[in-house]
């Protein structure tokens, strides 16, 4: 990673850095996309279940890597600022987080997740397969949270490609767990919907151990030397992780956990209509892989140039980012409203359920320009390092807004549908508040220089 002085020198590292997060995220974001498909395959029952499943999972874990995201942004601003001693240390707190996150969760996993499901108005199969699949999950967790903050140092200097490169290659190994544990061929046992959970814990260990290899064998990455001898616990470092990781985490986790607190609402519509909402939401997860792209590579190199002083520059990649962004949700916003029937048709072969999921999907087009909007501007408020503010608006704006709305709209004529516009309407008013607020920031922090 470099400085660039002119506009086309920052288009040019803009792209070198976000290509590979895109292709990451797409094919980190396909392995949910897969679970879905191949257990809708399998059975409606388990499909709904990996929703339910995936509902308990996706908040915690999005939240919990979201604190564990702060490595990205502390190192960026580490190798803006020529510091490069502190990198190790950064690191090692790091993962000395991660496996206090992990055990954490092991342990909600065997005594909590138990008694949610059994308060959940849902059919024993369902709840049967939910178990199953988070048990199956359970087994990798260690594995996913050493590897994210791995992976979080490994793109905060700008080595994006190396990242890319360790997920194209576990992800299809995913897949193929996939067809041997839902379906049970070639000898292995037949698990329906619960076998996608164990296949995503398996590869987690997979993946920890491909970026273990890779870290060793980079020389622009040895040269930190983060694998040799283990830093001692510092509080300084591990606070500015947590000081920035639990707003950061927070952000993450009320966005993505209103839509799991709707996929459990919706069991209340039965459960065609859970599968449905899942489906169709695995879709805008799979589309959402673009902005959150975006965001990531806003944080990467507004780090790197706020951390050298250089807040002019910082502000240009801002700029970029946003125009990117919303020529992105203009296409998938398109590709939506033209393909949302085949799209539907590649979850299901039951023609009423297609219909369910393709409804969604009209509704999942308002989801592609709020994020536009939202994404670049929570990237670079995070290569900032302020993240505080960011917490507080998304608890407003989904769960004091947003979640109400759609509760409110659910008991109309709009039925399901009616959640999916108070999910909108809280994407919406998070993005307007905080685009106020990255500009208060610059202002704020050219004024400090």
């Amino acid at each position: 990673m470099e400085h660039q002085q002119g506009l086309w020198g920052k288009w040019r590292q803009f792209l070198l850095i976000f290509t590979p997060i895109v292709i990451t995220q797409l094919t980190l974001f396909s392995m949910t996309f897969f679970d879905t498909t191949m257990s809708g395959h399998y059975s409606n029952q388990a499909l709904a279940g990996v929703a339910i499943g995936s509902s308990l999972w996706s908040p915690i874990n999005a939240g919990f890597s979201g604190l564990l995201m702060a490595v990205t942004p502390i190192i960026s601003q580490l190798i803006g600022a020529r510091k490069e001693a502190d990198v190790k240390k950064t690191v090692h707190n790091g993962l000395y987080i991660a496996l206090a996150l992990a055990l954490l969760l092991i342990l909600a996993n065997l005594f909590l997740v138990p008694v949610v499901l059994s308060h959940m108005a849902i059919t024993d199969d369902v709840r049967t397969t939910a178990r199953h699949f988070l048990t199956g999950i359970s087994i990798g967790i260690p594995a996913f949270f050493l590897s994210a903050v791995l992976r979080a140092f490994i793109d905060s200097l700008g080595l994006t490609r190396v990242t890319m490169l360790i997920t194209l290659t576990t992800v299809p190994m995913n897949i193929l767990l996939n067809y041997l544990l839902i379906f049970g061929n070639w000898g292995f046992p037949e698990l329906g919907g619960a076998g996608s959970g164990y296949a995503t814990g398996i590869t987690y260990w997979l993946v920890l151990i491909v970026t273990l290899v890779l870290i060793q064998t980079q020389s622009r990455i040895r040269r930190f030397r983060v694998l040799s001898r283990p830093a001692a616990f510092d509080r300084r470092p591990a606070r500015e992780i947590i000081g920035i990781g639990v707003p950061n985490g927070l952000t993450i986790l009320f966005e993505t956990g209103i839509f799991s607190a709707v996929t459990i609402l919706m069991g209340h519509f039965g459960t065609d209509t859970i599968a449905a909402h899942q489906s169709a939401n695995s879709v805008c997860t799979l589309l959402y892989a673009f902005p959150l792209s975006i965001a990531s590579t806003l944080t990467i190199l507004i780090g790197y140039e706020t951390g050298a002083g250089r807040l002019p520059d910082a502000k240009r990649y801002r700029h970029i980012g946003m125009l990117a962004a919303i020529a992105i949700g203009c296409v998938n916003g398109l590709i939506l409203f033209l393909f949302r029937t085949p799209i539907a048709f590649l979850y299901t072969k039951d023609a009423g359920l297609a219909d369910l999921i393709t409804a969604f999907l009209m509704y999942a087009i308002l989801f592609q320009f709020a994020d536009a909007i939202l994404s670049p501007v929570l990237g670079a408020l995070r290569g900032y390092k302020d993240v505080k503010i960011t917490s507080i608006v998304a608890f407003i704006a989904y769960w004091l807004i947003g979640l109400p709305l759609g509760y409110l709209l659910s008991l109309g004529s709009l039925g399901a549908f009616g959640y999916w516009i108070g999910l909108s309407t809280g994407l919406f008013t998070a993005a307007i508040l905080l685009s106020f607020r990255v500009r208060v920031t610059e202002k704020r922090l050219v004024g400090n220089q």
